[in-house]
Order: structure tokens, then C-alpha cells, then sequence
């Protein structure tokens, strides 16, 4: 049994003074000096090596100098190791302070963790697959809701019942347009010459060069141009908002919004919205122009079609239907792309770990989004039959 009892000593150096006790059973070891987290490594395998199986271990702290935790889990782990080897320990003539620390520290550590639970693979499986369908509903929600209060805010800005914030929307639709030129336009430039130079090279087979302009022009300006700005600007754009928005969660600034009456999908989330809204039909657009210019260099260096031959075929295959489709689909894909991005962003808690999960997020699930929207325009158009 332990007894803590409380005696007033003091030494600088730490160390160990061993006296054997009036019974042949016990062992008396003098604590002396500082047991700190500096001296405990040096003095403790001197006591170590005191512990004897099937004897009693006195631990006299008479002559104990400084003591902090250190010194506290050390002592404790030699009477742990003296009751293994069979014996028993008791504490003697420590301070108050001492003694109450190590009764601190003493149960720690001495409940055995509990076996894991085998988890059933069909359970686990199941399990997750109703999380997701639930975070699937709690998104779908949270969309809508976004969606019906940004369109109520616009709507009273449009009635003049709210003042527009001119400021903020025009500083987003230069970073989310003008500042996005260069990357766009370079990457819409790679493809059309890509898709230039792969259906030269295959129409080739067939005697069918020429074809290729109409391949490039069809498929860029109806499907791949937006598609692939839509993408670009959820990568960028959509990323860049969850971040900006999810930092303000993390400092407490929408909450301080709340608190000055403002709502936080006026402020911060229908500026960006409309930006977005904004500015992918006129990114779009470049994107197409810059498809068809590197389709125009392949075909006219690489393939052997002459600058007249191509812009006659370009003419007869590319309607403004096509184009008036791609430019059509591009707001929706911004609408998405912003609201994704909001609600991830108010998703964020207070650390930067969550601020990394939500933006990763809002980035992935905008991609899948934009890719489901154009295939439902696909299929509504080809229904509609154009």
C-alpha cells in the first residue's frame, strides 16, 4: 500500500541513498536532489537498478530537492516496475506538493485501452453509402436555400429596395475575367491545336483533310470550349471564393456580419455569383476564338490548308446555333461553380485543416457538376433536335 507523506528537504545535485530497512524484506532508497526534466535521465538508472523482486521498496524523499513531472512519471514507473517483479513500494517524507503530484500522475496510465471493434466490411460499406446519399441531400438543401436567397437579394437590388455593391461586383469580374485571359487563352490554344493536329492526322487516312476545320469548329465552340473554361475557372475561381470565404468563417467575420444585420449571401456570396455569372459566356468566348486560332496554325503549317480554304469551311460548318449553344450553357455552369464554392466555404470550421478539406471539395465537386450539366444540356438538345 502507498503512503504519500509530506516532508520539507532541499539539495541541488540528483541522486539516490540507499539503507536497508530493519526487516530483511525492505529496502530503503533515499531520493535525494532535483528530479527534474534536465536531471531525471542521469539519476534514474541508479535507482533502477535498486529494484529487487519480492522485497518492500521505501522510497524516502526526505532529502527530494526540485521536482517537476518528469521526476514524477520516473519515480512512478519504478514503483510500477517493483510491483511487476513481485514486490511492493511505499512513499515516504515527500513534500505536500510532491506527493500530490505523483498521486496525480500515479493512475494514469493504468487502464488498458479497449480492443478495437471489428468493424463488418458489409456494415462499413453500407454505412458510408448512407452518409454520402445524406450529404447528398444536406448540399442539395444548401443549394437551393443560397440559390433562393441570392435571387431575392438580386431581386430587391433590382427594385431598389437594397443598394448594389458595384464595387465588389466589378472588382470580381476582373479577377474572374480579365486576370483569367492569359491562362484560358493559352490553354484553348493547346487544344485547338491538339484536336487540329490528331484529326489531321487520322482524316489524313481518308483523304479528308479538310474535314478537320469542321471537326475543330463544331466541337470546340459546342461543347469542348465551355466544358473546359467552366473547368479552368472552378479551379481557379471556385477555389480562390471557398478560400476567401472560408477564412472569414475562421476569423468570425461572418458572424460579425450577422450580427450587424447583414446577410452573409448578400455581402459576400451574390458578388461573386453575378462575377461568375458574368464572366464565363465572355471567357467562353475567348476560349473559342483561341481553339480555332491554334487549329488555324496546325491546319495551315502541319496539315498544307490554305488560310482561304479553312475560313470557307469554317463558314459552312459553324453555324451560330452551335456557338449561341456553347455560350448558353455557361452562365448555368457559373451558377453552380459559385454557389458550390459559397456553401463550401461557409462549410469551414476553425482550422486550417477544414479550410483545406472544404476547398478541395468545392473544387471537385464544381468539376463533377459542370460535367453533369453538360450532359444534361446534351441530352436536352439533342431531344430538341439541335
Amino acid at each position: 500500500m502507498r503512503r504519500f507523506r509530506a516532508w520539507r528537504g532541499c539539495s541541488r545535485s540528483g541522486g539516490v541513498r540507499s539503507a536497508d530497512g530493519a526487516r530483511d524484506d525492505v529496502t530503503v532508497l533515499g531520493i535525494a536532489g532535483d528530479w527534474t526534466v534536465e536531471t531525471v535521465g542521469t539519476v534514474l538508472p541508479t535507482v533502477a537498478g535498486k529494484v529487487a523482486a519480492g522485497r518492500h521498496l521505501v522510497f524516502d524523499g526526505s532529502e527530494l530537492g526540485r521536482f517537476d513531472t518528469a521526476g514524477a512519471w520516473a519515480l512512478v514507473g519504478l514503483m510500477r516496475q517493483q510491483e511487476e517483479a513481485g514486490g511492493s513500494s511505499e512513499l515516504r517524507s515527500f513534500s505536500k506538493p510532491a506527493a500530490t503530484l505523483i498521486a496525480e500522475i500515479d493512475p494514469l496510465g493504468r487502464e488498458q485501452l479497449p480492443a478495437p471493434v471489428r468493424v463488418n466490411p458489409i456494415t462499413w460499406t453500407l454505412e458510408e453509402i448512407g452518409r454520402g446519399a445524406a450529404g447528398i441531400i444536406d448540399d442539395a438543401y444548401l443549394l437551393l436555400a443560397t440559390l433562393g436567397e441570392a435571387s431575392v437579394s438580386f431581386l430587391d437590388m433590382l427594385l431598389l429596395r437594397r443598394r448594389m455593391r458595384w464595387a465588389a461586383l466589378f472588382n470580381n469580374i476582373s479577377r474572374a475575367s480579365i486576370q483569367a485571359v492569359p491562362i484560358i487563352g493559352l490553354m484553348s490554344f493547346l487544344i485547338g491545336m491538339i484536336i487540329a493536329q490528331q484529326g489531321g492526322f487520322y482524316l489524313s487516312t481518308y483523304g479528308a483533310d479538310v474535314l478537320v476545320v469542321d471537326l475543330v469548329g463544331v466541337l470546340t465552340c459546342r461543347e469542348i470550349g465551355v466544358l473546359l473554361t467552366a473547368i479552368m475557372i472552378a479551379g481557379r475561381s471556385g477555389a480562390a471564393y471557398t478560400a476567401e470565404i472560408g477564412s472569414m468563417k475562421m476569423r468570425e467575420e461572418v458572424d460579425a456580419l450577422k450580427v450587424l444585420g447583414l446577410s452573409p449571401v448578400e455581402v459576400l456570396v451574390l458578388p461573386r455569383l453575378l462575377a461568375l455569372i458574368i464572366a464565363l459566356p465572355i471567357l467562353t468566348l475567348v476560349a473559342d476564338l483561341a481553339a480555332l486560332a491554334g487549329a488555324w496554325v496546325v491546319s495551315l503549317f502541319y496539315i498544307g490548308i490554305p488560310t482561304d480554304v479553312f475560313l470557307d469551311r469554317l463558314k459552312a460548318a459553324l453555324t451560330v446555333t452551335y456557338v449561341m449553344i456553347g455560350l448558353a450553357k455557361a452562365p448555368f455552369m457559373a451558377a453552380i461553380i459559385g454557389l458550390i464554392a459559397a456553401i463550401e466555404g461557409m462549410k469551414v470550421k476553425g482550422s486550417a485543416e477544414s479550410l483545406g478539406e472544404h476547398t478541395t471539395a468545392a473544387v471537385v465537386k464544381a468539376i463533377f457538376m459542370v460535367v453533369v450539366t453538360d450532359g444534361v444540356f446534351a441530352m436536352i438538345f439533342a431531344t430538341i433536335g439541335i
